[in-house]
């Protein structure tokens, strides 16, 4: 069961629980992989609802976004256990079915081909607009030292929310 919700009344939680980590959730060729996130943003583009994720070029939930199109945002509401953003923050899905070895209970979408987490029952459902990769040469020097030494940089994924939902 879901309970229909607008994702900016639950803006402050996701951003809150981001602090800690959420998963993004990514759907190709019928496997469904997750990561644990950190950075993200939410607000209003080209007069839509837009949740931007930013994911390294070489991470596996690249690949998967380049050919589908499509992710959820899945953010803990309630009791989360803690080693589900530790495994999947560490794991990647290339090498492991993180779905499986920890468990986790997917649930159908509504308006993309991505499911929901059920341990991480608040959902946004979004479809990307527009990506832009990072161009290395306009970020400051401090951050570049901090956040890309091996020169690994993010793909920004502007994505229309289309749906949002809390899995009961």
């Amino acid at each position: 069961m879901k309970k229909i919700i607008d994702a900016f009344d639950y803006a402050g939680d996701i951003c809150k629980a981001m602090k800690k980590g959420i998963l993004l959730t990514t759907k190709a060729d019928g496997k469904v992989n997750t990561m644990t996130i950190g950075w993200g943003t939410m607000g209003i583009e080209w007069g839509r609802p837009i949740f931007v994720a930013y994911v390294r070029g070489s991470r596996h939930t690249h690949e998967m976004i380049e050919k589908s199109g499509e992710f959820t945002v899945n953010t803990p509401f309630g009791e989360l256990d803690s080693k589900i953003l530790g495994f999947c923050g560490t794991k990647s899905g290339r090498d492991t079915d993180k779905i499986q070895e920890l468990g986790l209970t997917l649930v159908e979408p509504l308006n993309c081909g991505v499911p929901g987490i059920m341990e991480l029952p608040l959902t946004l459902e979004c479809k990307v607009l527009y990506r832009m990769e990072q161009t290395l040469d306009t970020i400051p020097q401090d951050i570049l030292d901090r956040y890309y030494p091996s020169g690994d940089f993010h793909y920004a994924y502007y994505a229309e929310i289309v749906g949002a939902y809390i899995a009961e």
